[in-house]
């Protein structure tokens, strides 16, 4: 299997497939999962399904076919493949695709499973997005993302896109003393809401012992000035929230507009406009999930060690997926995520296949786990 299973990862890595660009991608990835033995379709905005086994457990496994923008010449080095989606995450999605094959083979295999290949994962989520208003059914979910071989991330931190427009009177730049500076008070501002957040106002009592207890606030971009003789008299604050799971994206944007509010009722030549332009709900998986559980001992099997599990500041399609379905769902894959999007984008072929026995044992003993659950309940 080593062999078919390096293959099929370096042709997947041979074809170029930036976000919007899948189509050769899915074609051949869906000509390889027939060879396997998935039952294939493709819909139209051009995910790819695979579907082998039957029965209960439905066992979701979600990987993504785009990458980044940006070439990585195909070669192969001793024990590492380096290519553009090495890890990020062509690495992953072959690995599921390989395991997946191999363990309806095994008899002692009880279910179905479903694979996943989306598009436009690195941009829009729109692959994803449509999975769930196509109305895709599981009872788990994997995300094959480079989690690294020995870990499971557990959680993912949620996001607000915040868009802040602050709007003063004009005048001319020689007289400063006679106008409110709109970059200036958009600056004042900013001082403010990343101070609250930065001490997680929401939530004195919470321990800092981590940063993904925390809500986070980072000024990703600032707008605002026209001329050189002209005193600024608009400026935007574009603010990148991040929110734990024992928050919502509605709780944070009404500190937000509370900050916002004190600020414009002291400034009052001053006039704020907040809006959302885009949010995420944070998800965390409960850990006594048969899920977790199978995932674990899965690496425990194959590597010696116990598993690491992973809550990390990042936002992922984890999140839309389990806050639509409501459903175990984790994120696992071979693979290094610091190289994400890097010249140096590489993987090692040993974890690469050792990630798919990870997925062989986990999809293993979560029909284990599941139909005892169940059958205990009759």
């Amino acid at each position: 299997m080593s062999t078919k299973a390096v293959q099929l990862l370096t042709n997947l890595l041979g074809i170029y497939s930036p976000s919007g660009k899948e189509e050769a991608i899915g074609n051949f990835l869906a000509e390889e999962m027939v060879k396997l033995g998935f039952q294939v379709g493709k819909d139209d905005i051009g995910n790819v399904i695979g579907v082998v086994g039957e029965g209960e457990p439905v066992i979701l496994l979600c990987g993504h076919m785009d990458t980044v923008a940006g070439h990585i010449p195909l070669r192969v080095e001793q024990d590492k493949i380096y290519a553009r989606g090495a890890v990020d995450a062509k690495g992953p999605l072959a690995a599921m695709v390989m395991a997946a094959s191999e363990v309806v083979k095994d008899s002692a295999f009880k279910g179905k499973i479903l694979v996943a290949s989306v598009v436009e994962e690195e941009a829009t989520s729109r692959g994803v997005k449509h999975l769930i208003t196509q109305g895709i059914k599981a009872d788990y979910a994997i995300f094959g993302e480079p989690s690294g071989v020995e870990n499971v991330t557990i959680g993912y931190k949620g996001q607000i896109q915040l868009k802040v427009i602050l709007q003063t009177q004009t005048g001319h730049s020689s007289t400063p003393w006679l106008y409110e500076n709109a970059l200036e008070k958009a600056y004042e501002l900013w001082q403010q809401i990343k101070s609250s957040y930065h001490y997680s106002a929401l939530d004195k009592q919470e321990p800092l012992e981590s940063p993904f207890n925390v809500v986070t606030a980072c000024l990703t971009k600032v707008t605002g000035g026209r001329a050189n003789s002209v005193i600024p008299f608009e400026s935007e604050l574009y603010i990148d929230i991040r929110i734990p799971p024992q928050f919502t994206s509605t709780q944070v944007f009404e500190e937000a507009q509370k900050i916002i509010a004190k600020y414009q009722a002291s400034n009052p030549k001053v006039t704020v406009k907040a809006a959302v332009t885009d949010t995420v709900e944070p998800f965390e998986v409960n850990k006594s999930s048969p899920l977790v559980h199978a995932l674990s001992a899965a690496v425990r099997k194959v590597r010696n060690k116990p598993a690491t599990l992973l809550r990390k500041t990042g936002t992922g399609d984890m999140n839309i997926l389990g806050k639509a379905m409501n459903l175990p769902i984790v994120t696992y894959g071979p693979g290094d995520s610091h190289l994400d999007h890097t010249k140096d984008e590489h993987i090692i072929i040993s974890e690469y296949l050792d990630g798919i026995q990870v997925y062989k044992e986990t999809l293993l003993k979560l029909t284990e786990l599941h139909n005892k659950k169940n059958g205990n309940g009759h």
